[in-house]
């Protein structure tokens, strides 16, 4: 589970400044936000062949995130493909020269920059944080004349000429549909056909289920046959197609099924050129990895992504677990479901990074307490793992994150079983959390004068806090009631005892069901406010603060600023509700409107929001947190709270965890906070999430320089312009070709013009 930053601060940026071209919402702003990730010196410390492992990995990293394209919308791969001609052809300054001879005004050269960043930072034309579309903030004749005029259109007239044509409508479209992403009515999704529904995704799911087989590497298709039945094909990720193979466990899987009346077509090859190339920088790789256990992760995960097998990077994550502090850390794979609307398939990220020795010994001395801290948490011992399996757990600056998105820490892997009996390492991106730290006093929002100061100074310590609980103590702690294969429980059914109803457990995890299959979409957000708040209980202890080095008022402090910065981001999460649609767009966020509405129900006055008027004269609102109050009240109502989700997740009780969770996740306009209203405010001042510059490794020789950018929108194009420098064209071409063959499960005849994809 990737952890962003709470505060949403990761960018500034005022909406008002976007201009009239679009509603603001669905527009990166002229003057986001952008930083420059620096692992400078923790690169510099590698040795030689550290360098070669890492820079390998990187190169399969990045490779790999261009999958997201494919996992995004149907355009994003035409897009991304229009861009990279335009940019290797011209630099941004090149190309500006043009853009001003072709009457663009400069605001509206730097949108189509900040456009083109935000696609690339993404991975598609859609925010991974909060799955709104985002389209460029000028008019659609003018970026027309730019690209069809470039360099890039003399050179290959026909080939951007087509993409133009293929993509340009749709990267301007806001019709209601292609405003977020969703499945069926709700939104754009490409990890299904366009004409699938809830249904027909609860329906995959039981097939799945029914073959033991797991969602993570899969998209959906269905297409009506002759006989005038839904026919579904299932399709893997995996560089092996429809060829014979050699016997894997995965080519007895490969056939037609008929099962609920419906015919089911389980194949592969999806991504399969994309993957082609990983599995290549993997094997090299392989030959600088430090220990037997890093060769035998990267042995599994080559098998996983040839194979299209999700058992083989299971295994091949047992091997990374056991990889205990190694010098450089990665994970690769299709590993966050967020973005599936339905809560199962796994959203290809890679990343790479190196460790950062100081902060690591403050999170193994949280580790070393682990043990002690779950005693703490307000649930029988019956409902904690038999055992804690003590995890790795280290500060880490990136040196590649390939993906759409860059998250504050991490707890992996995902996979329940391996959570429960084998364990997970934790991760804090160190100089991730340094960037999205730059808070200037004048872009807070929604809060008191009085507390701005104190949370400039103290946001960035709390966040490091916070993370540390979250992933280790949240995503940590808690058992699932399981009953395997055989017939036999992994608890005692006579003596274990729910502590809500007093009775004896009635629910559980019959084999092959996994959390997210269960409560499928509903999951990760609830996961994430489970961990959330055991950070926000935990915060409470003592000896946590003081293993961060924070005594005396200074721990009070930390506290404070650590709730206040919660029921902020508990306000700031109404941007990616949407009303239309009644649905939240972003787990992290729905998971701290949902603490919100916990500590605001606690009442006594420990948290309340109020509506104002801003200096501006616009409507503005004050978020108040009553610190004397944070241990006589919130903290009894968080126990509350905490232990309802723990039991309903343990019991597998998914009716009483929908009707919990739903029920404080529901937006109003019920007063006193009418949430519903306090949401146009909210958007009125958004701020925008940062952008963050990534470096390159290139491999001169035998040694691997480190290649880094400006933080700039201009400087983040370079960066991808020189990030393919072999065979940037080729991979244009092998999207488009992907994008093509599947275009048809995504037109529909009332609402595609022809020509579009």
């Amino acid at each position: 589970m990737g952890e962003p930053e709470a505060g949403s601060e990761f960018a500034i940026g005022a909406a008002a400044a976007a201009g009239p071209m679009a509603d603001t919402q669905y527009i990166l702003p002229n003057d986001i936000g952008v930083s420059s990730l620096d692992c400078r010196e923790a690169f510099r410390l590698l040795s030689p062949t550290e360098r070669l492992y890492a820079h390998h990995l990187s190169r399969a990293a990045w490779y790999g995130g261009l999958a997201v394209l494919l996992q995004t919308s149907p355009e994003a791969p035409y897009i991304y493909a229009l861009l990279s001609r335009l940019f290797r052809a011209q630099d941004p300054d090149q190309l500006r020269q043009h853009a001003l001879a072709e009457g663009l005004t400069e605001e509206e050269y730097q949108a189509f920059l900040v456009y083109t960043a935000g696609v690339y930072s993404n991975m598609g034309n859609y925010k991974s944080f909060g799955d709104t579309k985002f389209v460029p903030n000028l008019p659609k004749e003018k970026l027309e004349r730019v690209i069809l005029g470039s360099k890039a259109a003399q050179q290959h007239p026909e080939a951007v000429r087509g993409l133009w044509q293929t993509c340009g409508e749709l990267i301007f479209s806001l019709e209601p549909r292609l405003r977020h992403l969703g499945l069926g009515k709700e939104g754009i999704t490409t990890y299904f056909s366009g004409d699938c529904t809830m249904e027909d995704a609860k329906l995959a799911q039981d097939f799945l289920d029914s073959q033991n087989l797991s969602a993570y590497n899969t998209r959906l298709f269905k297409e009506v046959g002759q006989d005038g039945k839904p026919h579904y094909e299932v399709r893997l990720a995996s560089v092996l197609g429809t060829e014979p193979a050699l016997d894997s466990e995965m080519t007895s899987k490969l056939k037609s099924y008929k099962f609920q009346e419906s015919h089911f077509q389980v194949t592969r090859g999806d991504y399969a050129p994309i993957l082609q190339k990983v599995v290549e920088h993997l094997e090299k790789a392989k030959t600088y990895a430090a220990n037997s256990h890093q060769e035998q992760m990267l042995a599994q995960y080559i098998e996983s992504f040839t194979q299209g097998s999700v058992e083989a990077h299971k295994r091949g994550s047992r091997f990374w677990i056991q990889d205990k502090g190694p010098i450089v850390e990665s994970y690769i794979g299709f590993i966050e479901s967020y973005r599936d609307p339905f809560g199962s398939r796994g959203e290809f990220e890679g990343f790479v990074a190196m460790v950062n020795k100081a902060m690591s010994a403050k999170f193994e001395q949280l580790v070393a307490s682990a043990e002690q801290l779950l005693k703490e948490l307000p649930w029988p011992p019956a409902f904690e793992k038999d055992k804690f399996l003590t995890p790795d757990f280290t500060s880490l600056d990136v040196l590649t994150f390939a993906g759409s998105g860059i998250p504050a820490g991490i707890n992996i892997p995902n996979y329940d079983d391996l959570r429960q009996t084998e364990g997970f390492k934790n991760v804090s991106l160190g100089n991730v959390l340094a960037v999205a730290y730059a808070t200037q006093r004048e872009k807070l929002t929604f809060l008191e004068e009085d507390d701005k100061d104190l949370y400039i100074r103290w946001k960035g310590p709390s966040f490091d806090v916070q993370v540390g609980l979250h992933e280790l103590l949240g995503h940590g702690s808690g058992k699932l009631f399981v009953q395997d294969e055989k017939g036999v429980f992994n608890f005692d059914q006579e003596t274990v005892v729910n502590p809500e109803t007093g009775e004896q457990i009635q629910s559980w995890y019959r084999s092959g069901e996994t959390w997210d299959s269960k409560f499928s979409t509903i999951a990760s957000s609830y996961e994430e406010c489970r961990a959330e708040s055991v950070g926000l209980y935990l915060c409470l202890q003592p000896q946590v603060l003081e293993i961060f080095g924070f005594e005396g008022s200074d721990a009070e402090d930390v506290i404070y600023v650590n709730w206040l910065n919660m029921v902020r981001a508990g306000l700031l999460a109404l941007e990616f509700y949407t009303p239309e649609a009644s649905n939240w767009r972003q787990a992290h966020m729905q998971a701290r409107f949902v603490i919100l509405r916990v500590l605001l129900e606690a009442g006594e006055g420990l948290v309340t929001v109020t509506p104002t008027t801003g200096s501006d004269g616009r409507p503005d609102a004050r978020v108040h947190l009553d610190r004397s109050k944070i241990r006589s009240v919130g903290k009894p109502a968080l126990e509350r709270f905490l232990r309802r989700l723990q039991v309903l997740k343990s019991t597998g009780d998914v009716a009483g965890g929908r009707a919990l969770y739903e029920g404080y996740a529901a937006v109003t306009d019920v007063p006193p906070e009418c949430f519903l209203t306090l949401r146009d405010t909210v958007l009125l001042r958004k701020e925008s999430r940062k952008l963050i510059v990534q470096p390159n490794t290139r491999l001169e020789g035998s040694e691997v320089q480190l290649l880094e950018y400006e933080a700039s929108a201009a400087g983040l194009i370079r960066s991808f312009s020189e990030r393919f420098p072999e065979d940037g064209p080729e991979l244009e071409e092998v999207l488009t070709q992907l994008a093509t063959a599947d275009a048809r499960f995504w037109k529909c005849p009332s609402e595609a013009p022809s020509g579009q994809a």
